[in-house]
Order: structure tokens, then C-alpha cells, then sequence
């Protein structure tokens, strides 16, 4: 799999909401952030379908 590198910039509170929820789940802010991602397919098919009505 050929990975890309993203960098972003996040207000102090959103950087805080982040590291609160990766520690109560045990999981790295990379995968939270990658799960978040691939929902955004489910989230596009829907709306490609309501701008088509």
C-alpha cells in the first residue's frame, strides 16, 4: 500500500477532544483519524444520491 503523509492544523480544544478519545479507546490518533475517513464513503454515497433527486 503506497501511503501519503497528511499534516493539518486543529484548534487547541479539537486537538483535546482528540487526545481524550484516543486515550479512553486505546487507540492512536492515526487510526481514529483514518476511521473517520473511511466513513466519509458511506457518508458521500448518501449525499451523491440526494443531489441526484
Amino acid at each position: 500500500m503506497n501511503q501519503k503523509q497528511l499534516c493539518i492544523r486543529i484548534p487547541d480544544h479539537e486537538l483535546k477532544i482528540l487526545d481524550r478519545y484516543a486515550r479512553k479507546t486505546k487507540r492512536t490518533k492515526t487510526d481514529i483519524v483514518r476511521e473517520l475517513i473511511r466513513s466519509l464513503e458511506s457518508k458521500e454515497s448518501y449525499v451523491d444520491h440526494n443531489e441526484a433527486s
